[in-house]
C-alpha cells in the first residue's frame, strides 16, 4: 500500500477530463448550400455535398473539384475568360456551411449572374 501512496505523491492529482456541454460533434463530411439572389427578386440555392458528391446540385461533382481546388474558398477559383454582357443586374452569391470538417461563410456581390458564373465556375451553374 506504502508504494501505491508513494507512486501518487509522485505523480500529483490526476486532472478532471473536460466538461462536456452536450453538443454535437462537428460534421466531418462536406455540406453547404450554395444560393444567389438578384437585387431583381429572384433566388435560387441547392444543397451541395462533396464526401461523396450530391444533394441538389445538377453538376455536384464538378463543383466539388472547383471548391476542392480553390481549397474551400471561392475567392481563389480561376476566372474563365467568357465574355459576358454588360448588362447591370446585380446578384448576391453566398456559400455556407461545412467544408472539410470546418465552418465556412463567403458572400460576394456580382454585376450579373454572367459574371458570378465566369468568377466561380461551376459551383453557382444551377
Amino acid at each position: 500500500m506504502l508504494p501505491l501512496l508513494l507512486a501518487a505523491a509522485l505523480i500529483g492529482p490526476v486532472p478532471d477530463p473536460p466538461p462536456t456541454y452536450g453538443f454535437p460533434p462537428r460534421p466531418t463530411s462536406d455540406n453547404l448550400t450554395v444560393s444567389y439572389m438578384a437585387d431583381a427578386g429572384f433566388a435560387m440555392a441547392v444543397k451541395l455535398t462533396c464526401d461523396p458528391p450530391g444533394g441538389g446540385h445538377p453538376r455536384a461533382v464538378q463543383a466539388c473539384a472547383t471548391l476542392d481546388q480553390a481549397g474551400g474558398d471561392p475567392s481563389r477559383i480561376k476566372r474563365t475568360t467568357t465574355a459576358c454582357i454588360l448588362l447591370y443586374k446585380p446578384v448576391t452569391a453566398t456559400l455556407s456551411g461545412a467544408w472539410r470538417g470546418r465552418e465556412v461563410s463567403w458572400t460576394h456581390r456580382f454585376g450579373n449572374t454572367c459574371e458570378m458564373r465566369r468568377a466561380t465556375g461551376d459551383l453557382f451553374r444551377f
